[in-house]
């Protein structure tokens, strides 16, 4: 078991690839959500709700709240960052009821489920995924389900000012967003899925990792033995994750990284890593706030580019070694 907590202080960043620059300073940037994608329900055939944590199963959970590197430089060579009107380059279909984004070579022998965060697809979130698929020297099929189904939340609430903002939010986590509906789909998308693996792996993709941004870092935890059996993932990765409970780290089955912001709890985030049986590897990116490999980055600022682009080199890194 390894365990490597770093700040920004006593890292060594690798050389960065080339970045697109940008001379403005705001961020507009739209959801790519659609609901027209046609959904079927499915039974839940993953955890029911008596597995959840039960801090986690009755507690409303605001995003305002507090219960909301070591890298290989050969590991991978991330394209330019695109800081506006990014293309991605996959393709959504019908997965288990649920449209998915899929990208990555129709050849890749191995698979990452992506659970993005609260705010659905986005486009800094679908780049991540195009990153993940091709940048390192194995190649993987990524897929990123529409748990929300088209209806993610509405990224106006957050950070939440207003009682109506909380109102919502605490809805959103206690319906949409509640864990039991999520992970009782994550079965079935693995399943289908595997279809699309090449003829050449047997049937199925040779190993499943799982990354989650945010509420998605929540989903990645129980997914991965804190929310019971594991069978599915053979790694996963946590990106600046929602709702860190560090005794989910006692159940987790697999390696795992957690890749924290400035804004999650250094003591949390500490304790966690030191909970984690597995192999693991832990750092805070200091000068990110939370959200930023995913849909609240501002691709326009240098900074974050930088290690947004950092981010997913570390991910990389670390599923090349245990996945």
């Amino acid at each position: 078991m390894t365990s490597t907590p770093r700040g920004s202080a006593d890292r060594a960043t690798p050389p960065a690839a080339e970045l697109l620059s940008s001379s403005s300073s705001t961020l507009a940037q739209k959801p790519l959500n659609d609901s027209s994608a046609v959904f079927s329900p499915r039974e839940p055939r993953f955890l029911s709700s008596s597995r959840i944590p039960a801090a986690f199963q009755l507690r409303p959970v605001h995003c305002s709240s507090a219960a909301m590197s070591g890298v290989s430089k050969a590991c991978c060579t991330i394209p330019p960052i695109i800081a506006k009107d990014y293309q991605p380059k996959g393709e959504y279909k019908v997965i288990n009821g649920l449209k998915t984004y899929v990208t990555g070579p129709e050849t890749a022998t191995k698979a990452i489920l992506v659970v993005y965060d609260i705010f659905g697809f986005f486009p800094q979130t679908l780049q991540g995924a195009d990153i993940l698929s091709t940048s390192s020297s194995q190649k993987y099929r990524v897929f990123i389900p529409d748990f929300f189904e088209g209806a993610p939340a509405d990224i106006t609430w957050f950070p939440p000012q207003t009682e109506e903002h909380k109102s919502k939010l605490g809805n959103f986590f206690q319906t949409k967003a509640a864990p039991p509906n999520t992970l009782s789909k994550i079965p079935g998308v693995v399943a289908e899925a595997n279809a699309l693996a090449p003829t050449t792996a047997g049937g199925s993709f040779e190993s499943w990792s799982i990354l989650g941004y945010c509420w998605g870092g929540k989903i990645t935890v129980l997914a991965s033995g804190a929310g019971g059996e594991n069978t599915l993932f053979k790694a996963a990765v946590q990106c600046h994750p929602a709702m860190l409970d560090p005794n989910d780290a006692k159940s987790v089955t697999i390696p795992m990284a957690l890749l924290a912001s400035k804004d999650e709890k250094p003591a949390d985030v500490s304790a966690f890593g030191a909970n984690l049986k597995t192999d693991h590897y832990v750092e805070t990116f200091a000068t990110q706030i939370h959200g930023w490999m995913a849909a609240r980055s501002d691709l326009y600022d240098e900074e974050v580019r930088k290690e947004y682009e950092r981010g997913y080199k570390t991910a990389l890194d670390f599923l090349g070694k245990h996945a």
